[in-house]
């Protein structure tokens, strides 16, 4: 890799890290600004997070029946949460020396799961969710073959845990099994995951100076 080439590397890991950070701002700010309501507490005043999904925060009107203030917010907190994962799966098969077709695919699937994911306040949130998350599980399971030949074992685990954490929202969601504990542990998810895209984030960096 060249001086250029590491320094435009770098440039997308900081740009990937600083829209992560962006990504968590926003969406707090949302919280603050939602009106109330969930589906188990209709009249809970403002945002819970045992009660309420991230998505609540994307519609426009409140489950409380106001009009949602937060889904602006919400909006630019998830347009930078695919920008982030759309380029860090654009550099990610930098992280590896070995260079394959499963890199590509692996590339590929993580960004279009990102750009399907935009479309999650379109009104087709289910639809949405599958295509997004079908693209981005065959994305997990090739960079985890690729962490593992690499010998980045401790970041191949934390991925494992991200990807049965991301199972269990699905199972859970689909089966209606314990429904009510969902909106908590969709939430842990994605602090699971933004911890792990952060770390790998910081490897790939340190790998490139």
């Amino acid at each position: 890799m060249t001086t250029l080439q590491s320094r435009t590397h770098r440039v997308l890991i900081m740009t990937t890290l600083i829209s992560m950070a962006l990504f968590v701002v926003f969406y707090v700010i949302a919280a603050m600004h939602y009106p109330g309501g969930s589906y188990v507490a209709p009249s809970h005043p403002g945002f819970s997070f045992k009660n309420n999904y991230l998505c609540d925060l994307l519609d426009e009107q409140a489950i409380n029946g106001a009009s949602n203030s937060a889904h602006t917010y919400a909006r630019i907190a998830l347009a930078m949460l695919c920008l982030s994962l759309f380029i860090f799966w654009n550099w990610l098969p930098k992280l590896f020396n070995r260079k394959n077709k499963s890199l590509t695919i692996m590339s590929m699937a993580g960004m279009l799961a990102m750009v399907t994911t935009l479309f999650l306040a379109s009104g087709l949130h289910d639809i949405i969710s599958r295509i997004a998350g079908t693209f981005g599980l065959i994305a997990l399971l090739i960079s985890f073959v690729e962490l593992y030949k690499a010998h980045y074992y401790s970041l191949l685990v934390l991925g494992i845990i991200c990807m049965l954490l991301f199972l269990t929202n699905y199972y859970l969601y689909e089966t209606d099994i314990l429904l009510d504990k969902l909106p908590a542990i969709q939430k842990i998810t994605f602090i699971a995951f933004i911890g792990w895209f952060a770390l790998l984030s910081i490897s790939a960096y340190r790998k490139s100076i």
